[in-house]
């Protein structure tokens, strides 16, 4: 049986994101399936994927949809159309039953589910799909799998996946060849689940709220593995590395050991590490930090259900900064309770982080499964059953998004390390410049003035 697995993200900005969700698909399935791999951003044009489709004859196609929309709220950019584009392609040159997946597709998967012409989807961790392609095969009820989404489907049983989880990476891939020439970037997960409860974030629905560990060797033994293969910056994609910090300091151990020596980077949450902890990470060849912070307004932090206050923040900062890490903070404003006094709470606090990159969004991304989804059901800015896989945003009524963005970039006052709304026209104008000089990583820091 010939299963295919396709990448569907195409967004670069900031940089190209590794489809890490795949191999560990691809690590679901034994050698009864002779599995590919193939990424969307590989492909100049829809045709090419038309030909390999019909050249590589699959009996399944995996769908994985990672990003719904680009989360931005001034140059709102929604994917539903090239999704239908895929799923066009997909049924034009082969007969092969479509099965959709993918963080995105885990959020809305009702939605999905009627809006693409495909035939099955699975909502959580993507290890089930051998559990799916082996009640197919059987003709058995595939209804009784946790996570299974269908035509019919109207409500969904979402379980963490409980079994092995194994990643099978080809180095030799076009896909990987393309990250490698591309940034040099590759992806490392060092365990599942987000113990925090932010009010906006999909991880826990995604993931479970229970931190699943992955061995710290293991861990560093496949960071050897994409060192070897030629990767030239390792980005963790955990919610944040940092959620346990005695399970990241046993992976920082574990890297030193295992002489990974390239630089990595990943999300981090801006709470008082341990005594030395940023220099062992530094030891172990922790270049980026990227914290999740959100706000400075303290008032702002407990709406969101944050972990941590805006004296944290400062502290982590410092920490960070004294030990020689490129550091960027990334913010959500407008959020419940936002007005003219919270926002420059955060933009004077805002001075005082030197030596950073800000990442700034205008409006917060309505998700269900969320307490933010529940604050916009009580105040009317949604309706109940409302379809929002558009994009809808919370809006603070207290202050209007066109106010909140004119205030930033008046504060801003064109400093090329402020990017507003993701930042896509700086970006886009430095990042790909950077990338065809090959320099890789996030390359953000080169924005820092």
């Amino acid at each position: 049986m010939k299963v295919l697995l396709i990448s569907a993200n195409t967004l670069r900005i900031p940089y190209p994101v590794y489809p890490l969700g795949l191999d560990y698909v691809a690590g679901s399935l034994d050698s009864r399936y002779q599995t590919r791999i193939v990424d969307l951003n590989d492909f100049t044009s829809s045709d090419e994927l038309g030909t390999l489709i019909r050249e590589f004859s699959p009996d399944f196609v995996g769908v994985s949809i990672r990003n719904i929309d680009n989360t931005d709220v001034i140059n709102c950019r929604g994917f539903l159309s090239e999704y239908q584009n895929v799923i066009r392609q997909i049924r034009i040159n082969s007969a092969a039953r479509i099965i959709l997946g993918g963080s995105g597709f885990t959020i809305f998967p009702v939605e999905f589910m009627q809006a693409l012409d495909a035939d099955y989807g699975i909502a959580g961790e993507g290890e089930r799909f051998s559990l799916l392609l082996e009640a197919l095969e059987k003709n058995e009820d595939v209804k009784s799998i946790p996570g299974i989404v269908t035509k019919e489907t109207t409500s969904i049983a979402y379980e963490p996946w409980d079994g092995a989880i194994k990643r099978r990476f080809d180095p030799e891939s076009s896909h990987t060849q393309f990250y490698l020439s591309y940034g040099g970037m590759l992806n490392l997960q060092t365990k599942r689940g987000c113990p925090f409860h932010c009010s906006y974030c999909t991880y826990p629905h995604i993931e479970g709220s229970r931190m699943r560990f992955f061995p710290p060797r293991e861990i560093a033994l496949k960071a050897r593995e994409l060192q070897d293969a030629g990767a030239k910056y390792i980005f963790i994609t955990d919610s944040a590395f940092n959620a346990s910090y005695d399970h990241s300091r046993q992976v920082a151990k574990a890297f030193i050991e295992a002489r990974v020596s390239v630089p990595w980077g990943g999300f981090f949450v801006p709470t008082v590490p341990p005594a030395d902890y940023y220099k062992l990470m530094v030891d172990a060849g922790l270049s980026h930090v990227e914290f999740g912070t959100e706000s400075l307004s303290d008032t702002i932090l407990t709406n969101l259900h944050k972990p941590f206050t805006a004296r944290d923040v400062f502290a982590a900062h410092l920490v960070a900064q004294k030990a020689g890490l490129h550091t960027a903070h990334y913010f959500l404003l407008g959020g419940p309770g936002e007005k003219k006094q919270t926002l420059q709470e955060t933009l004077i606090g805002l001075d005082r982080l030197e030596r950073a990159v800000f990442f700034f969004f205008c409006g917060i991304r309505i998700y269900p499964h969320t307490a933010l989804y529940d604050v916009a059901l009580r105040e009317g800015q949604i309706t109940d059953g409302q379809n929002i896989l558009s994009p809808v945003f919370y809006r603070s009524p207290h202050i209007s998004v066109q106010e909140i963005m004119q205030t930033v970039e008046n504060h801003a006052n064109g400093r090329l390390n402020w990017l507003v709304g993701a930042g896509e026209a700086k970006a886009t104008r430095v990042l790909p410049k950077l990338y065809k000089r090959g320099l890789t990583g996030p390359l953000w820091e080169y924005l820092i003035q």
